[in-house]
């Protein structure tokens, strides 16, 4: 039972899950073998007349002791991280802990290899001093080593950086950086500068300052120690130029679309470094626009586009201006019977579809719906926005609005025209705004919208609208009665659609 529950655990893995930790365990015996071969070269460098017992038993020791230390050092970084193998294995998000424990991974395993190189290092020094007839030999060997255990921990850092890239993903999708976990940029390149020119000058020094007295650098290591300094160089570079580069790609792709007006942008945060600090902050930014945008929608959807447009690039206050508009007012006519035969549910629905048509047909013209009031609305048009025609724009939308109605056969509507001077802007209080229109205009139109209901066209403008709008709308229309209207004393004259 206990091996069929392991085995669904492992199926339940990602396969990147799977192969992260033997990747790592791959790049360090790796990295360990580019420090083995720099010691090499370093210790075959110089001609000296030391006994060939005296070599063979150093190397031997040398390469029984990586052996040994290997495996050794991979089981202590296991052991080091085994939280990040719980999470990892399980499947699930890491806790803030298990994070910071994750991101330390290509630091916590290079300190592993500089401790065990370090060991190493003192334990083969001794041997060296030992079996040599010159016991400062044996100094010149643990320098070595030294020198190739630094190779090894920056080679080591690097590769398990790179490589543990995806754990770095998943911890820090589930806790963003909030400060640098990692190397920064610069000493990224500091350490590959150390990799490629500070190891390489350091060991030709200590040959030409040979302590065993014993000569210069011989010709192999003259050519093969700058050769090694070349490999390891243009892998230290490469690595470091792919964290670098490779993020610094995906951001500006992502500002770009950003600044193409897409809010829906995001970036993978895999670097627990300043690189990670700005995707975090790309994120971040892209997640604020897209919620400005969100508002901004809402907003507009509940005063208007251009009400929306004017407040935020203006802002918004008590008060309003002076402005002459058309003002078209619709209501659903016998509404209250209705509600009662259809039900309040499929009477909203029925509403919806209604205001749907209107909002369709006012928006087409540039029109503003102002604001819905039960089963009626009020419609402006040349406010906030100035319109070239205003009330032919108007006039067209309340034909076009009598025509979908009649089409689609649901309701029965009034519809009233009216031109005039308003105050259009921001009436409420300060903790609660509404844009509306105040005036004359809006009254007939509201008037005229009662008229309408009795009317076999169902629209009917005033001859003030008729008056402003283009010509070419007119033959549209056909003058109609001379109205007094509700609280006025002197008649309206009326136009009725053709």
């Amino acid at each position: 039972m206990r091996v069929a529950r392991v085995v669904r655990a492992v199926r339940r893995v990602a396969p990147a899950d799977r192969v992260v930790v033997p990747v790592i365990v791959l790049l360090v015996v790796l990295a360990n073998l580019v420090g083995a071969g720099v010691v090499t070269l370093l210790l075959l460098g110089v001609n000296t007349s030391d006994s060939t017992t005296a070599r063979l038993v150093t190397a031997i020791t040398g390469a029984g002791y990586l052996l040994l230390a290997v495996p050794v050092g991979t089981v202590w970084g296991l052991r080091r991280q085994r939280r990040t193998n719980a999470w990892l294995w399980s499947g699930r998000e890491p806790t803030p802990g298990e994070t910071v424990v994750a991101l330390r991974l290509p630091a916590d395993v290079a300190r592993i290899v500089a401790v065990v190189w370090a060991v190493g290092a003192l334990g083969i020094g001794v041997v060296a001093a030992s079996v040599y007839p010159q016991p400062l030999v044996g100094l010149r060997t643990g320098l070595s080593v030294v020198l190739g255990g630094v190779v090894t921990a920056g080679v080591t850092y690097l590769l398990v950086a790179r490589a543990g890239r995806h754990v770095t993903a998943r911890a820090l999708a589930a806790h963003p950086p909030d400060v640098p976990r990692t190397l920064s940029v610069r000493r990224r390149l500091l350490l590959t500068w150390g990799l490629t020119s500070g190891v390489p000058m350091v060991g030709l020094v200590l040959l030409v300052l040979d302590p065993t007295g014993t000569g210069t650098p011989g010709r192999f290591t003259a050519l093969f120690l700058p050769g090694v300094s070349l490999v390891v160089g243009l892998l230290g570079t490469l690595l470091v130029a792919r964290s670098v580069g490779t993020p610094l790609v995906a951001l500006r792709r992502a500002v770009q679309r950003v600044g193409e007006g897409q809010t829906d942008v995001r970036v993978q945060v895999d670097d627990a470094g300043e690189i990670g600090l700005l995707q975090t902050g790309v994120n971040s930014m892209a997640a604020g626009l897209a919620e400005r945008e969100r508002l901004r929608d809402l907003f507009g959807r509940h005063v208007g586009a251009d009400v929306a447009a004017r407040a935020l690039e203006n802002g918004v206050e008590l008060g309003g201006e002076t402005r002459t508009v058309a003002a078209l007012f619709v209501d659903v006519s016998g509404s209250t019977t209705l509600a009662e035969q259809v039900g309040p549910q499929e009477m909203v629905g029925l509403l919806n579809r209604f205001f749907a048509v209107v909002v369709d047909a006012v928006s087409a013209e540039g029109g503003l719906v102002n604001k819905f009031e039960g089963d009626a609305a009020l419609c402006v048009f040349g406010a906030p926005a100035a319109l070239p025609d205003a009330a032919g724009s108007a006039l067209r939308a309340a034909r076009a609005v009598r025509a979908a109605v009649t089409e689609a056969g649901e309701v029965d509507v009034g519809v009233g025209v009216a031109w005039g001077v308003v105050v259009a802007g921001q009436v409420g209080a300060a903790s609660r705004l509404e844009y509306t229109v105040i005036g004359d205009a809006v009254n007939t139109a509201a008037r005229l919208t009662e008229l309408a209901k009795d009317h076999p066209g169902r629209v009917v403008a005033s001859d003030a609208t008729l008056g402003a709008a283009d010509p070419a709308e007119r033959r549209w229309w056909t003058r109609g009665e001379d109205v007094v209207l509700r609280g006025r004393s002197e008649p309206t004259t009326t136009w009725v659609p053709a």
